[in-house]
């Protein structure tokens, strides 16, 4: 008596899954100008007085390249004419289960092919960003030209070792071009300058360089 009472426990609570079957619902999505909605979802959302299909909601799947899908629950008999919401972008669109449709097709599945009334995403973002991306490389590539070609001096290899090329003054004696830091030296060494003279003359000279640049 004890095992049979068992028996019939399980039989009650396994009947369910061992009569629900597997239903599949396919199709392809399309935006309202006809191209397929590519790698994004389709939920199954439920109408607000369709008890039997709370079941079911939140279950999504994502369409391939080219908008195709399958959704796949698990339905029983009892749950057949159930009304089911095929939810895509915020648009729904009503199915109604047909277990009979399913096993009666050839290839095990229900069709239904989605047409959504919005547009893809304007092309205009995506144009958007394109040209942002070719104006960063161009200036990218500009620069890079600048630099490549700077480095091709020595001065400019030298600036890129943080070596920045001495100043050069006029000698206001004989007019030669001396480096800033040899003009003291030079005024000596040439013009028999004292140190002191040497000195205040370089100031003047470097004074007058710096009021031609501003």
């Amino acid at each position: 008596m004890r095992k049979m009472l068992i028996l019939v426990i399980l039989a009650v609570v396994l009947l369910p899954y061992a009569s629900a079957e597997t239903y599949r619902i396919s199709g392809t999505v399309k935006f309202a100008n006809g191209t397929p909605m590519t790698l994004d979802y389709v939920s199954v959302a439920c109408p607000e007085d369709e008890i039997q299909c709370f079941q079911y909601r939140g279950v999504d799947v994502r369409t391939d390249a080219n908008g195709y899908f399958t959704v796949v629950i698990d339905a029983d008999r009892d749950e057949d004419d159930t009304e089911i919401y095929l939810s895509v972008k915020g648009e729904n669109f009503t199915h109604i289960i047909d277990i009979s449709a399913m096993e009666n097709s050839s290839n095990n599945r229900v069709i239904q092919d989605i047409q959504l009334e919005q547009n893809p995403i304007s092309g205009g973002i995506f144009a958007g960003v394109g040209c942002c991306i070719l104006i960063f490389g161009l200036a990218f590539i500009s620069v890079l030209f600048r630099t490549t070609r700077r480095l091709s001096t020595e001065e400019g290899r030298l600036e890129f070792m943080g070596i920045r090329r001495a100043n050069e003054l006029q000698c206001p004696k004989c007019g030669d071009i001396v480096y800033q830091h040899e003009l003291v030296r030079h005024l000596m060494t040439v013009h028999d300058m004292p140190p002191v003279e040497a000195g205040e003359l370089t100031g003047l000279v470097m004074r007058k360089t710096w009021q031609e640049e501003e």
